[in-house]
C-alpha cells in the first residue's frame, strides 16, 4: 500500500522560503496525480497544489500562486513544494496526497501523508 511521507516543514520568518518534499519509500511516485493540502488551526483543511501523473499539469491555489512551486524529481522520486514569501497565515500543517485518479485539489485522494508543520514568525 502506497505510504506518503513528507518533509522539510520547520520555523522560519516571514518572507522567508521552505521546501517540502512527498516521498513514497518503495513505490515510485511518477504515475501518480500528487496534491499538496494544508490545515491551520481551527480550519477546515484546503488544497494548495497539485502535479497529474500522466501530463504534469499543474495548478496552485490563489493563496499561493506566484508564491509556492510545485515539481516532481524522478531521480529521487519525490513530488517538492517550493514555498517562498511565506506569510503568518501560510502557517499550517501540510500535506501531500497521492491517487491514481484526476482528482486536482478535490479530498477524496487514496493516500495521504501525516504531515509536516510549517511555521511562519517573527
Amino acid at each position: 500500500q502506497l505510504q506518503l511521507v513528507e518533509s522539510g516543514g520547520g520555523l522560519v520568518q516571514p518572507g522567508g522560503s521552505l521546501r517540502l518534499s512527498c516521498s513514497a519509500p518503495g513505490f515510485s511516485l511518477k504515475f501518480y496525480n500528487i496534491g499538496w493540502f494544508r490545515q491551520a488551526p481551527g480550519k477546515e483543511r484546503e488544497g494548495v497544489s497539485y502535479i497529474s501523473g500522466s501530463d504534469g499539469m499543474i495548478y496552485y491555489a490563489d493563496s499561493v500562486k506566484g508564491r509556492f512551486i510545485i515539481s516532481r524529481d524522478n531521480g529521487k522520486n519525490t513530488v517538492n513544494l517550493q514555498m517562498n514569501s511565506l506569510k503568518p497565515e501560510d502557517t499550517a500543517v501540510y500535506f501531500c496526497a497521492g491517487d491514481t485518479h484526476y482528482l486536482g485539489l478535490g479530498m477524496e485522494y487514496g493516500y495521504w501523508g501525516q504531515g509536516t508543520q510549517v511555521t511562519v514568525s517573527s
